[in-house]
């Protein structure tokens, strides 16, 4: 401990003396790229550019201090604003994200908003607007969109991201983490490719304390775990405007995910006679595929999209846990293999004309959805050997089949006052093969309502209510087991998609000069939601219960310190907070919804030094959830005191950007108290298990450039 401490005196003496010195009025260096005055990022983005209907608007020279290497880098930096992905909703729908590129939404789920800004080049950004979502002739969007305005500069433009970092406890040095992209085009013509390896070497080791009902220790295990992943992928996009005005989209990626995850417990007390050494292995090789296309044209007074959208994957995973006694009788153990398919197909029509004051929008959408699972499970015999164990149930087929359509329209009530009206329905038929398999139809009503509204020159408000129709995940169709925390899961072919009522209200208020903040309630009354069940003829599998609420708020601040004489000091926090009820299937109380996160909480300061290249900043994440409930099963995870790390950086190593990072300066710890029980609905306790791991002090090393 004293040596990081010194390091870390040394290292704070160096981030500030250096650069503090700059802090007068000699000539910059030359070098660097000059950063415009205080004043020209927050007035730019206090501005509503009238053209646009934007609220705010921003142009690569408001973010030049912060020497970004492309669109993501600089929406990220937008004040008062986060990027929302896609969720996981069924279909494409209408746009759920709030990012659109040159007013178009992203036909691509996975391959989406964060992976297309990341492939455009800052020289290819003309502008970032900020505008209120029913502004938009795109249905479902509300509050704060990104509009990123591009223009190709008729060359090839490339940029690279390079991350090494190891850590000080039992982790392999991560090395083959990176991405290199390009892009180019002409005036009508605009393309991006992208080659990433997002890698992980994670690993923890503690030890984790067993006690009985009584709560007397039975078992002490001393226990390390290390996880590898690798996701290397490719993907691009193209877009080609035409002469006549029809615009055609294309996005692809390709992608493996490999993951390695080993865990080793050294076992003993009372609660065997023996000493045991327990090893837990699992492993995937997962391969996918996404293909997005978009092609819209004039037909009549209105314009046509049509849209479509592939996605395959392939996950074939093997679980295996090995016990090994210190009297070298037989090892006991199980072997899990499954190896998923999975797909989804959309095809979708958009038409969009101008009537009755407003803009209509009119959608038809088919989608087809299938998971294939063939699964094996064995188990060692008396003589240590592995002996198939027929597991009903865990190998089975789930489909559907899905249409939908909706009617939307949107005008302003008044120069400040936008709404957006949506009424629609589904049909969906789900299907399940095997012994418990069956086919069923259901009809959802959907729709939404939704306002904008400029409530004075620094505040703007907007609101939603919308019935939303939840996407099941097809796996808790199917039986499985966790060989690593034994529990097992039954099939259940009665699973029905989640409904509910969504109440949302933001509120965006501009701080001028000083930043921007941005508030959202929401309150959402769920039916049909999925949770832990008992099922009829035994065990417990994923099932729905009657009903749920779940309310709650989140909130981003933006503080900017050049008017108060700091210059160059920046703030930004973020806090998500959320309560929920459920009625308990098994005791019929009220508890929260199993997992529910209830606080979530970040705060980042960085301070850039004008006149210099260099920055340094400091970051801190607290998170907390509540406790996930089985049937005979209560556990919660912990991470106290939370994720601290501070970095410098310079901006101009060779004409790339060098960043050092130091992390877990407050040594996070991973801790897990699990209960498992006899009887939960009498109380009644089996045993618990107390475990508390550290994962050392995190180095990391990064590099970007533009060539």
């Amino acid at each position: 401990m004293p040596g990081r401490a010194q390091f870390l005196g040394c290292a704070a003496m160096f981030a500030v003396a250096v650069p503090a010195a700059a802090q007068d009025d000699t000539p910059p260096d030359p070098r660097v790229q000059q950063i415009p005055p205080a004043s020209s990022a927050e007035s730019a983005g206090s501005a509503i550019d009238s053209a646009s209907a934007a609220r705010r608007t921003f142009t690569p020279a408001d973010f030049a201090r912060f020497a970004p290497r492309n669109a993501l880098d600089m929406a990220q930096l937008i004040p008062g604003f986060s990027i929302r992905s896609d969720d996981g909703d069924r279909g494409l729908g209408q746009a759920n994200t709030n990012v659109i590129v040159n007013g178009q939404r992203i036909s691509g789920k996975s391959n989406g908003p964060v992976a297309a800004l990341q492939r455009i080049p800052v020289e290819e950004v003309v502008r970032l607007e900020i505008v209120d979502g029913a502004s938009l002739d795109i249905g479902g969007l509300t509050g704060q969109v990104l509009n990123v305005v591009t223009q190709s500069t008729g060359a090839i433009t490339g940029q690279f991201r390079y991350s090494a970092e190891w850590r000080s406890s039992g982790v392999p040095f991560r090395w083959s983490d990176g991405q290199v992209s390009l892009a180019g085009g002409d005036n009508r013509t605009e393309w991006t490719l992208s080659f990433e390896n997002d890698a992980g070497r994670r690993g923890d080791a503690g030890i984790e304390r067993v006690f009985d009902a009584a709560d007397n220790l039975i078992d002490t295990r001393i226990e390390r775990s290390n996880f590898d992943t690798d996701r290397p992928s490719l993907s691009g996009s193209f877009a080609r405007t035409a002469d006549n005005g029809n615009v055609l989209n294309l996005t692809g990626q390709v992608q493996a995910y490999i993951f390695r995850e080993r865990e080793v417990s050294e076992r003993s007390g009372p609660i065997a006679p023996i000493d045991r050494l327990r090893t837990f292995r699992s492993r995937e090789d997962e391969y996918n595929f996404e293909l997005g296309a978009d092609y819209s044209f004039a037909v009549g007074d209105g314009t046509l999209k049509l849209i479509g959208y592939h996605r395959y994957e392939d996950s074939p995973t093997q679980a295996a846990v090995l016990t090994e006694f210190a009297d070298d009788r037989a090892p006991e153990g199980s072997v899990f293999v499954r190896d998923a398919d999975e797909g989804e197909s959309i095809v979708r029509g958009e038409y969009s004309v101008a009537g009755l004051g407003g803009d209509w929008q009119f959608a038809l959408e088919g989608v087809k959805n299938f998971l294939d699972i063939d699964s094996a499970l064995e188990q060692r015999d008396a003589s240590g050997m592995l002996q198939p164990v027929a597991f009903e149930g865990a190998s089975a087929r789930v489909e559907e089949d899905r249409a939908e359509g909706s009617v939307t329209y949107g005008r302003a009530l008044s120069t400040a006052f936008l709404i957006q009206l949506s009424l629609g329905a589904e049909y969906s038929q789900i299907s399940q093969s095997g012994v418990a398999g069956q086919t069923r139809t259901f009809w959802r009503p959907k729709g939404f309502a939704s306002f904008d509204w400029k409530a004075n020159p620094t505040l703007n408000l907007s609101g939603r209510v919308e019935r939303v129709v939840g996407q099941l995940d097809f796996f808790d169709f199917i039986a499985s087991t966790n060989l690593d925390q034994d529990r097992v899961n039954v099939t259940n072919a009665d699973l029905v998609p989640p409904q509910s009522w969504l109440f949302e209200l933001e509120a965006t208020q501009s701080l001028g000069a000083y930043g921007s903040l941005n508030l959202r309630g929401f309150f959402e009354d769920i039916s049909d939601i999925v949770d832990q069940i008992p099922i009829a003829g035994g065990g417990q599998a994923p099932g729905n219960i009657d009903s749920a609420t779940i309310y709650g708020l989140d909130g981003e601040l933006t503080l900017l310190f050049d008017p108060l004489g700091l210059k160059g000091l920046r703030l930004d926090t973020e806090l998500a907070w959320s309560q929920s009820e459920v009625l308990d299937p098994l005791l019929g109380t009220p508890r929260e919804i199993s997992g529910n996160e209830l606080v979530e909480f970040e705060i980042e300061l960085r301070q850039d030094f004008l006149g210099t290249p260099w920055a340094v900043g400091a970051f801190f994440r607290y998170d907390e959830q509540q406790p996930s409930v089985r049937l005979d099963e209560v556990f919660q995870r912990l991470e106290p005191p939370g994720f601290a790390r501070v970095f410098i950086e310079h901006k101009d190593v060779f004409g790339m950007t060098a960043r050092f990072r130091l992390s877990n300066l407050l040594d996070r710890r991973n801790r897990l108290d699990r209960t498992i029980f006899v009887d939960r609905a009498a109380g009644i306790v089996d045993f618990r298990e107390d475990r508390d791991r550290t994962f050392g002090t995190i180095f990391s090393i990064d590099l970007e450039g533009s060539f």
